[in-house]
């Protein structure tokens, strides 16, 4: 009885290793950006250790072990990771945050994560070199009229900046606003001259912030916040 026991409970975790060790091949794109496919971006599998790389239009298959976990990393980019179950499907389409400043927009190209053209369409950005910030009265005079599809309302203790268009009659439409890393609920008192670079984020870019980067994002970077 006891060698029957002992051969049943071997027989079981027999079929337990063999379920754990089953191979499955996991397909894939990753974008960021919204909809900008990333190349050259490493996917991990740290049970199977395999190691890929997505090809130039961001897709990848790899293969993967039960229970494994998928990690996506760039220099760039904030790390990822995506849990292989049974529930898990085959094609996988995984958004990875881009870390935005402007010496990881030239990393991004030198990479070769992205093409220079691809990541200018998809980021709106002004820094001071493009433009005399002194010689507008305020940020919202910066602001108006130099990104596509953003608009400055008057109305209240200052106006309100709109980068998806107004949405709600009794919620708030507004951009949240981000100054040197840290959310603010007013930009009003920061003088043009002391900005360094100004970046309209929406779409799944703004989907870091959370629910609060639902209207976009207004990021800017202060010449004290660069020191």
């Amino acid at each position: 009885m006891k060698s029957f026991c002992l051969l049943f409970i071997s027989f079981g975790l027999s079929i337990t290793f063999s379920l754990e060790a089953q191979n499955r091949v996991v397909n894939g794109r990753v974008f960021t950006l919204d909809s900008l496919p990333v190349a050259n971006f490493t996917v991990v599998a740290q049970k199977s250790g395999a190691t890929i790389t997505t090809d130039s239009l961001g897709y990848f298959n790899i293969v993967t072990l039960n229970k494994d976990v998928l990690v996506f990393e760039g220099k760039v980019f904030r790390n990822k990771k995506v849990r292989v179950t049974p529930k898990l499907d085959d094609t996988l389409v995984v958004k990875v945050d881009f870390k935005m400043t402007e010496e990881n927009e030239k990393l991004a190209i030198g990479y070769g994560y992205v093409s220079k053209d691809n990541l200018t369409n998809a980021i709106n950005r002004l820094d001071r070199r493009q433009q005399d910030f002194c010689s507008y009265n305020n940020v919202f005079d910066l602001i108006k009229g130099r990104f596509p599809g953003v608009q400055v309302n008057a109305g209240g203790a200052e106006p309100m900046v709109i980068i998806r268009g107004v949405s709600s009659l009794t919620l708030s439409s507004c951009a949240l606003y981000v100054v040197d890393g840290m959310v603010v609920s007013s930009i009003g008192s920061i003088s043009p001259c002391q900005i360094k670079d100004i970046y309209v984020i929406k779409d799944s870019a703004a989907a870091i912030y959370g629910s609060r980067g639902a209207n976009g994002v207004i990021m800017i970077t202060t010449k004290n916040g660069e020191d």
